[in-house]
């Protein structure tokens, strides 16, 4: 891989890359972070990349650098760092949701999912992946892709269900 394919490369995927990122680590400044490391690792095994499997592999690269800054992240929460509960509490400019609750709402019900629907229901729902592609930068098959997909959004959907009722029953018994 040459310093122009990458080039190339990182125009097309910066984009949807930090989209999945962000809903990861709900911080704007920490999703540049990990797409610029994931892209500055990529340069330095370029050697060894294939420019057909460079897009699997840069995912799969900024999926684990993710991972690896939440966890880090929920080591140090008893740490009252301002910063965090601000890129908690903010609603990002991309986000869908009509209000403020509703993004909190499923931001929760999101992060709550084991990594493994969590990874599948992001790339899925924020890229334009095949599930083949989703299946390669994961390494699982393309039927797995739907199947945890599949059961993430159930799970998601139950949950908001479920919390959408608990609200509406909490709300008649106040009035």
């Amino acid at each position: 891989m040459d310093q122009l394919e990458l080039e190339h490369l990182y125009r097309r995927l910066e984009k949807p890359i930090y989209n999945v990122v962000y809903r990861w680590l709900w911080n704007a400044e920490d999703a540049h972070d990990v797409v610029q490391e994931a892209f500055v690792r990529l340069w330095d095994t370029r050697a060894r990349v294939d420019v057909a499997t460079a897009e699997p592999f840069v995912y799969r690269i900024a999926l684990n650098l993710a991972a690896s800054r939440l966890r880090r992240r929920k080591r140090w929460a008893w740490v009252p760092l301002e910063s965090v509960r601000i890129a908690l509490s903010a609603a990002h400019p991309d986000d869908h949701a009509t209000s403020a609750d509703e993004r909190a709402r499923v931001r929760a019900a999101v992060q709550e999912l084991p990594d493994d629907l969590r990874n599948v229901v992001l790339l899925c729902e924020l890229t334009e992946m095949t599930y083949d592609q989703i299946g390669r930068v994961l390494s699982i098959p393309a039927g797995t892709v739907g199947s945890r997909r599949h059961r993430a959004l159930t799970v998601l959907r139950r949950k908001m269900e479920l919390e959408t009722s608990t609200r509406e029953i909490s709300a008649r018994r106040r009035v």
